[in-house]
């Protein structure tokens, strides 16, 4: 698997995102993640795009981390928060969200930040999974979804 830096708006990045979008609907019945993303809230410093590669060069996974300071929604000064971790289905169970969470959490250190947080939901069992056995402790929601029902916020220092 070779991980690389994209922009948020390159092709891969969009093909993999109508992915997860389609996927969120499937299991939330809405129109998937309402979050406002910009391309420019992944430009490092303040942020990354990365999407891991297969030996044919496909696109099989994805996620991004983008700068969140205190903000009145949860935040804290020097937060990363993780989005649109995604594996396309016939490459799951095989360690890539592991591998690119790792990637995501060491590039976010590297550009200064100091906790990672995330929100993700119920209906997303195996997602809860991997953060909770990565380390990710469940956290003061924050963000779009912070007074949804379904939603579950967590955070790791860096």
């Amino acid at each position: 698997m070779n991980i690389r830096p994209v922009p948020f708006d390159h092709p891969d990045a969009v093909k993999l995102n109508d992915q997860v979008q389609a996927e969120y609907h499937e299991r939330y019945g809405d129109g998937g993640d309402a979050t406002t993303l910009d391309p420019s809230d992944f430009e490092p410093p303040r942020g990354v795009y990365l999407i891991a590669y297969d030996e044919h060069d496909d696109p099989v996974a994805t996620g991004g981390w983008r700068s969140q300071n205190a903000n009145g929604e949860g935040n804290e000064d020097g937060d990363a928060e993780l989005k649109r971790m995604y594996v396309v289905a016939h490459a799951r169970g095989l360690g890539l969200a592991r591998r690119m969470l790792a990637a995501l959490e060491e590039n976010a250190r590297t550009a200064g930040r100091t906790r990672m947080v995330l929100e993700t939901g119920t209906k997303q069992p195996e997602a809860i999974a991997l953060y909770t056995s990565s380390g990710y402790e469940p956290c003061v929601r924050f963000g779009y979804y912070r007074f949804h029902e379904d939603s579950r916020c967590f955070a790791k220092g860096l």
